[in-house]
């Protein structure tokens, strides 16, 4: 039986509102009780202490005063050893994976949202204790469930790393590593797939099991989990997952999963898997192998480090890698998905002003808090991470950091996992690692890649592996530096304009709406090209800007072959005529 109790209600599930009835046995003198401002994974502070309401307190029939202490902590004054009891409701419509929802067809929480910390106790046993569900409702979670509706977690760090999921939903499950793999699908087209889901998450995690603990023969420690669960809510837009300790929440568009009769893998499925193999990875690196500012997590405020680069960006790489090494992708729709990676970072003028340590630093104010001008101010340290682990994993494959022998990211990332014990590492130790495998110069090379701002050698590094790197034909909307949204009834609207472009140079600004060009309405961006005459490169633009009408003018440069455009797509590519050295080395990277 818990020490610490929460008992959770779903009267009436339409309204959006969770009842919470917490016990506390033997409460403080003053009882301190707070909600957390913010859920690990996503560095944001999301205050969801904003969706509670109504809450008192008891001590058997005696009502109990409660102070609000600031936005997010409370007091009770408590009289005796008598278990304190306090009621309160969480609104909950949020659809999203980090934080709750409630409507007649589905529930999910995740603890953040609604279960209040009780100060001095944080080490007890916590439990959570369901009453009557909605009919034909379930339950799914990762947290331990000793008995049907009751669940309990060793403290209150666990019982905020397992969400949950509720209602009626498809289920299924799969051995891997010696693990059971449940997965929960809500929200799903009658003619989903689940049996080739499962094949395929069976696979990814299998070849991640792997690749942190070794084949099954040669295996000498225990997964860091005996039963890990996918909860996967299917909507009509929408895409992210978050990361738990033995499980992770996802959402992902239904059209993307995959369906009965078609044996296809279409784009939207592989994003699906690149996502569940990205979460799947994360049970290592950031869930146990973390940040050791992230050693012990304060709830209330920004927890900061510089290394998102690293747990999120090095996470990145891996997700889509792991597609192919584990046989669900080719190479070559493998190197697609890189190129989309690369293309979206060269395409952000902000790569030039803010490095990845600082955009990892950040994250708290910027990442999280996009607007007009963040791509000519940041990074993603998701989207240039990645790119920094392909340029290392190529440096070490290839032997060109110097003295270090041939080695590879896998090796570092084993080594550091073995090295940390599933804890806490700060960037000396990666380095130090790193010198160790691709030696010093290589060492000293990745610090500047990650505090400088600098492009990152990848045409080169790619072609010592038979990769054709090659740029696509630029659009419009990139050789103008901007960008937009367009429909029919809307037209063109400028949401971005990127630094130092044309289009900046012209006086163009985001929020403006693209009228006509050359006497000719727009409805569509590209259509702009259309109003040209022969030889034609002067670009007359009507905008309508806060009610008022302006002309703007620019001229084209003309676009010729050995042009590049900031932004243009890159495409990579097999090389037709690789040497069979550099065909041999792809094929390693590749399948390691």
């Amino acid at each position: 039986m818990a020490d610490i109790s929460y008992r959770i209600e779903l009267a009436q599930p339409h309204t959006h509102y969770f009842d919470i009835t917490l016990t506390v046995p033997a409460p403080a003198a003053v009882q301190e009780l707070s909600l957390p401002s913010w859920i690990p994974g996503s560095y944001l502070l999301r205050e969801f202490a904003r969706h509670l309401s109504g809450m008192k307190a008891s001590q058997g029939s005696r009502d109990v005063a409660v102070e609000q202490l600031d936005k997010s902590r409370w007091q009770v004054r408590c009289s005796g050893r008598q278990a304190l009891v306090v009621r309160y409701r969480v609104y909950a419509f949020d659809s999203s994976v980090r934080t709750a929802f409630l409507d007649a067809q589905r529930g999910f929480f995740n603890g953040t949202s609604l279960c209040l910390r009780v100060h001095g106790r944080e080490q007890a046993s916590h439990g959570i204790e369901f009453g009557v569900l909605p009919a034909g409702w379930q339950i799914a979670s990762a947290m331990p469930n000793p008995a049907p509706g009751s669940y309990l977690a060793a403290d209150y760090d666990e019982l905020l790393d397992h969400p949950f999921e509720l209602g009626q939903f498809w289920q299924g499950s799969f051995e891997a590593g010696g693990a059971t793999h449940a997965v929960v699908v809500s929200g799903a087209w009658p003619g989903f797939d689940g049996e080739r889901l499962l094949r395929d998450a069976q696979k990814i995690c299998a070849a991640q099991i792997e690749f942190w603990h070794g084949p099954a023969a040669k295996r000498v420690e225990a997964l860091p989990f005996g039963r890990y669960v996918f909860l996967l809510n299917c909507v009509d837009e929408g895409y992210g997952g978050l990361e738990h300790r033995a499980s992770t929440a996802l959402i992902a568009p239904r059209r993307n999963l995959p369906r009965l009769g078609q044996a296809e893998t279409s784009d939207g499925y592989v994003q699906l898997l690149g996502l569940i193999s990205h979460e799947y990875f994360h049970t290592w690196n950031v869930k146990r192998m973390k940040p050791a500012e992230f050693m012990r997590l304060d709830y209330a405020q920004e927890n900061y480090t510089e290394l998102l680069w690293f747990f999120e960006g090095f996470t990145s790489y891996y997700d889509d890698l792991m597609l192919v090494r584990s046989g669900l992708i080719d190479e070559t729709r493998y190197l697609k998905l890189l190129a989309a990676t690369v293309s979206g970072v060269l395409a952000t003028p902000g790569r030039m002003v803010q490095s990845l340590a600082q955009a990892s630093f950040d994250a708290w104010t910027k990442y999280y808090r996009p607007d007009e001008n963040t791509p000519n101010a940041t990074i993603s340290y998701y989207g240039k991470g990645a790119l920094l682990a392909l340029a290392l994993d190529l440096s070490l494959r290839s032997g060109s950091g110097g003295a270090g022998p041939v080695s590879s990211l896998d090796a570092l990332m084993r080594g550091l996992w073995q090295q940390s014990q599933g804890g806490g590492i700060d960037e000396s130790q990666i380095m130090a690692l790193l010198a160790d495998l691709g030696g010093p110069e290589l060492s000293r090379e990745a610090a500047h890649w990650v505090h400088g701002t600098g492009d990152l050698p990848l045409p080169f590094l790619l072609e010592r592996f038979g990769v054709q790197w090659s740029s696509d034909k630029p659009t419009l909307a990139q050789r103008l530096g901007l960008r937009v949204s367009e429909s029919a009834v809307a037209g063109v609207q400028i949401k971005q304009v990127l630094a130092d472009s044309l289009a900046q140079q012209a006086g163009l600004s985001p929020g403006d709406e693209l009228l006509a060009c050359n006497g000719w309405r727009l409805r569509r961006l590209e259509d702009a090209l259309l109003s040209l005459a022969p030889q034609q490169l002067k670009l007359r633009l009507l905008i309508a800007r806060d009610q008022r009408v302006l002309e703007l003018s620019l001229d084209l440069p003309a676009l010729s072959a050995a042009s590049k455009v900031a932004g243009a797509a890159v495409l990579l590519s097999p090389a037709d005529k690789a040497a069979v050295r550099v065909t041999a080395l792809r094929r390693a990277w590749l399948a390691a």
